[in-house]
Formats: structure tokens, sequence, C-alpha cells
């Protein structure tokens, strides 16, 4: 090995090393990474890509999977031609990892280090101890009344104004500047959100947007229901202001877009809300969710049924693998429920009507 070579390893192992040993000190990442370091970052790759009518973060996975395919091709035509023996296979072993670490150092770096961040419940300063069966059943009742009266007050009519994706995504902005005033902290400006090239596909794994740390983009998929757009909207910009946590991700879309003066943007983040809170507690009483079902307002089970039909035609075989290689991702990122870390938004709203009351559910 050469000695740039060598002096490559040592650098590379030493930040990654580096990276790892600040992800076990929260308030330090919170103070010299977050506020300081991701913003700079972020900010900087939103002016440089955010202008740009297209997703080029998509477009750079998309020459990365051509170029893995191009490498997988020649791998084959060569085994079929006996030419194996003449490939470096650990020369190009050695280059992998090395592009697998560039890789890790520049995902943390530009954004994973938001995963050890303190947390929602010592931003806020919520009370999420001792959670009660009474305490989720108050939430879900709370919800219930606000997705009803969302629903009677909702004029369906300019529902579809949302399916234009320049009007939906300045809307999504506008719904954190206005956040933004009594929580100075939710520095999402300039927004860089864009639709995802890979839309139509993303539903077959069940995804309905990501953040791309490598553009500082939040793609969505524009082509789910559309009463759910405004919460996934803003809830990948909660990701680009640096809440990494699906969980503390959801909380922003909640916190959001209940302050937005659209009632569709109310509607959205209620529904999705509602649903995860339900869900929650019919694992614990299945019959008192039932029973709130039953009250909902006709378009709320209209929107439900939508919900459950439109994921219901794009399951296959793929999706569960998919499910359990995230899963295990986000456990490896600090939340060790995996994909039930969504439904963890619960916690940080039940501390939030403790410390605001009901009225603020």
């Amino acid at each position: 090995m050469s000695r740039s070579r060598r002096k490559k390893w040592i650098v590379l192992i030493a930040l990654v090393l580096i990276i790892k040993a600040l992800s076990f000190f929260p308030n330090i990442v919170e103070k010299i990474y977050t506020q300081d370091f991701y913003n700079v970052v972020s900010k900087s790759l939103r002016f440089l890509f955010g202008w740009l009518p297209f997703s080029i973060g998509d477009v750079f996975y998309i020459c990365s999977i051509i170029l893995l395919l191009v490498l997988l091709v020649r791998v084959i035509k060569r085994l079929f031609t006996g030419k194996l023996r003449s490939i470096r296979w650990k020369r190009h072993f050695s280059n992998a990892v090395l592009v697998l670490l560039m890789l890790y150092i520049i995902f943390y770096a530009a954004w994973g280090l938001n995963y050890s961040r303190p947390g929602i419940e010592q931003q806020f300063g919520l009370n999420v101890e001792h959670i009660t069966v009474k305490d989720l059943d108050t939430l879900v009742q709370s919800l219930h009344d606000r997705i009803n009266r969302d629903a009677a007050a909702m004029p369906l009519a300019d529902r579809d104004s949302l399916l234009n994706t320049a009007f939906l995504f300045k809307q999504s902005s506008v719904a954190y500047q206005i956040a933004k005033k009594e929580y100075p902290f939710l520095n999402s400006k300039p927004v860089s959100v864009k639709r995802s090239l890979f839309s139509e596909g993303m539903n077959y794994i069940g995804i309905q947007g990501y953040y791309n740390p490598f553009s500082g983009e939040a793609q969505v998929n524009t082509t789910i229901p559309v009463f759910l757009l405004p919460s996934v909207v803003t809830h990948e910009i909660g990701h680009q202001a640096g809440y990494a946590k699906e969980s503390e991700a959801n909380f922003m879309s909640f916190l959001t877009s209940r302050k937005h003066p659209s009632i569709h943007f109310q509607y959205s983040t209620d529904f999705v809300m509602y649903m995860y809170a339900a869900g929650e507690l019919f694992r614990l009483d299945s019959m008192k969710v039932k029973q709130y079902d039953s009250t909902l307002h006709p378009q709320v089970k209209k929107d439900i049924r939508t919900y459950i039909d439109f994921y219901r035609k794009y399951r296959n075989r793929i999706e569960p693998v998919i499910h359990w290689l995230y899963g295990n991702y986000l456990r490896a990122n600090n939340q060790p429920s995996g994909n039930r870390s969504y439904d963890e938004v619960v916690i940080w709203l039940i501390g939030w009507y403790r410390k605001y009351g009901r009225e603020a559910i």
C-alpha cells in the first residue's frame, strides 16, 4: 500500500471515529453541530440546488444505480468468459470500502449527526413520563373531535389545489415561517422541496417522502392521496430543519401545519396524527377505537377507506423486505422501535397537551 493511500485510510478512519464519538454527547451535537455546522451546510446545499426545477439528489441516485449495474454486468460478463481471475478483487474491495467510508462521513457530517440531538422532549420541555392508557385515550378523543370539526368546515371543492406542487411546497414553507415567529429555532429557510422522480415506484415500498442529505432536498411522493400531502411535505421539511428522527419530524408537521390558516393543512396533519394515535390505542383497547371510528365524520371515513385502498393496491413481496431493512436502519440511528418510530409522535403529543392543555391538540 502506497504512503498516500495509507494516509487516506488513516484520515477516513479517524473521521469515522470522531463522528461516532460525538454521537455520544447530545448536548455537544446540539450546540456545535446542529446549531452551527449543520445550519451552514444545509443552507448552502439548499441555496446551491434548491432553485433547480428537478431533484438533483434523485439524479445522483439514478447515476449511482446505473454505475452499479454497469459494474455488475462487467463481472457477469467476465464470469461467462472465464476471466474472473483477471479481476483485482483485493484492490476493488479496498476501493469499495473507501467509498463506503466516505459516504458514511458525508452522510453523518451533512445531516446524520442530528440523530444524536437531545430531542423534542428537552427542547420543548415536555413531560412524557408514566404515560397511561387514559393519556392515550384522551389524545385520541381530542384528535377525533378536532378532525370532525375540520371535516365539517373543509371545502372539498378547492382540495385539488394541493395537487399544484408549486402551491403546495410554497404553503408548506409558509407553515414553517408562521411557526418560526414563536419558535425561532425552526430555521427551515430557504426551503428546497422537490417532487421525487421515483414517486410512483415509492408506492411499492410504502415511502411517502424522504430527505436527501447529499443534496439537501426534501423529496416528496406526489402520487399519494391528496389529503396526505401537506402532512408529508411539512414532515420532510422537518427533516430538512434538522429533526432526523421520524417521530420528531412528525411532531414538526403537527406543530407547523396546525398554525397554517388553511383548513386543508390542519386536516392533513390531524388525519395523520389521529391514525397514529388510534393505532397505538387499538393495541391496548380495540373496542374503544372502534367506537371512535364509528362516530367519525363521513368525509374522514371516506378518506380512511381511500388511504387503505391506495396502499392495498401496491402491496407486493418486496415491501416487507424494504420495511425490514429500513427498520434496522432506524434502530441503528437511535430509534430502537424501528418502523414504529413514526408512531412515537403520540408521546410528544401527550407531552404537549400535558403542558398546554387539551385545547392545544
